[in-house]
């Protein structure tokens, strides 16, 4: 009996065992690639037959094979609520700022005064957003008709609690293209972000968008009117009748890591409560944009409905958050306003607008301090006569339903 060759030593039933384990791991490696090469050749003749009889499904079928190799579960993303707070016009009259002024015990503009019954609203809520209507240069300030507010209006912006304002409005251009700049420098210097009206044609290019409790929110602002004021430039101001850039700049947004895309419109007829026509037909035309979440806006001075148009709550009005207006040169509810909270639901479907709460104010005279009706009621009974007529107008104004509730939800 022959043995093995005297140069190849005998194996041990260890590495026998090895052996053969190798030799099946290659065995079954062989037929998974036969497997495989069988499927992709039935794939590829599968398509090569639609094709070849011109079938219109050819190629979504071969998509369909290329989607089902490739298929992997889709990540659940946990739904997110946020709450925005957008109030009505910072409308900077002489009285307004001479009151601050007296509040910073005439050394200094102390406009933060004015807003403290307010301040818990704002600091309260995920993303607070403002709205400024009066151009800041450090030039000497003037009232109504060409505005120039104090710059420490940014100041008192801040330390109320606002992160970024909406600048685009019919007062922007007072100031031409000085007051633009000078606006910008101002809400830079105090950390406040800001969004309708610009000092290049690069930062007019670049949407605001801010990251709130990890969702990236875009906030753009566009005026209907500047009272007859050219632009200094094509860029200075966001004209709202320039519906196809609104539509474009909210996709730009989006394309750029937005899930949440808010429109601030500064538009309507000045002390009428409905809203016009161009509110109506470019509520209509942007609520249809998917790429748009929310529609809020200022201007006429008084609130405005709140409305559900296209499946989307619109906020067409928040009336002044704070001016000199009253019924002496006025409407009685130029010196009403609201402040609206609006819940957005993000998730895997999108970002949508649950419920909107607003909070009726009434601004004080002489003191021009801004009263939350519900707290001003409290704190304030003196005027109790004249904050009760304020919430029924807004209330009357603004409405109420399943989405739409006003704090508090009815007075005592």
């Amino acid at each position: 009996m022959s043995g093995p060759p005297a140069d190849r030593p005998l194996l041990t039933e260890e590495e026998r065992r090895r052996r053969r384990a190798e030799a099946r791991a290659r065995a079954r490696r062989v037929r998974l690639a036969v497997l495989f090469g069988l499927v992709a050749v039935a794939a590829l003749a599968v398509g090569l037959a639609l094709g070849a009889t011109g079938g219109a499904g050819s190629h979504t079928t071969s998509r369909r094979l290329v989607a089902l190799a490739h298929h992997k579960k889709a990540p659940v993303i946990p739904p997110v609520s946020i709450t925005v707070e957008a109030s009505g016009d910072l409308l900077i009259h002489s009285p307004v700022w001479e009151q601050a002024l007296a509040d910073g015990d005439g050394t200094h503009y102390n406009f933060a005064a004015l807003f403290k019954q307010i301040k818990p609203y704002i600091t309260g809520v995920d993303l607070p957003l403002c709205h400024v209507e009066t151009p800041m240069t450090p030039a000497q300030p003037t009232g109504y008709p060409i505005f120039n507010t104090p710059p420490a209006l940014a100041q008192g912006i801040r330390q109320t609690g606002w992160k970024a304002c909406s600048t685009a409005a019919t007062h922007s251009l007072d100031q031409g293209e000085t007051g633009v700049v000078d606006t910008i420098r101002a809400l830079d210097q105090n950390g406040i972000r800001h969004a309708g009206t610009y000092a290049s044609a690069a930062a007019e290019r670049t949407p605001l968008i801010l990251t709130v409790k990890g969702v990236k929110v875009a906030f753009l602002s566009y005026t209907e009117l500047t009272n007859g004021i050219p632009s200094p430039h094509p860029w200075s101001v966001n004209r709202a009748e320039n519906v196809a850039q609104i539509l474009a700049e909210a996709r730009r947004a989006h394309d750029d890591g937005a899930r949440v895309e808010i429109i601030n419109i500064h538009w309507g007829d000045e002390d009428v409560q409905a809203p016009s026509a161009f509110q109506m037909h470019l509520a209509e035309v942007l609520t249809r944009s998917p790429y748009i979440t929310a529609v809020v806006g200022q201007h006429v001075h008084i609130p405005q409905p709140i409305r559900k148009i296209n499946g989307k709550l619109v906020v067409f009005g928040e009336g002044n958050l704070i001016s000199n207006q009253t019924s002496a040169c006025c409407p009685t509810a130029s010196q009403d306003g609201l402040i609206a909270l609006l819940t957005i639901v993000v998730d895997a479907h999108g970002a949508r607008v649950t419920l909107v709460h607003y909070v009726p104010i009434w601004v004080q005279h002489p003191s021009f301090v801004v009263l939350p009706v519900g707290r001003g009621l409290r704190t304030d009974p003196a005027d109790a006569a004249e904050l009760r007529a304020s919430y029924a107008r807004t209330v009357a104004a603004a409405g109420r339903g399943p989405q739409v509730q006003p704090i508090p939800a009815h007075l005592p």
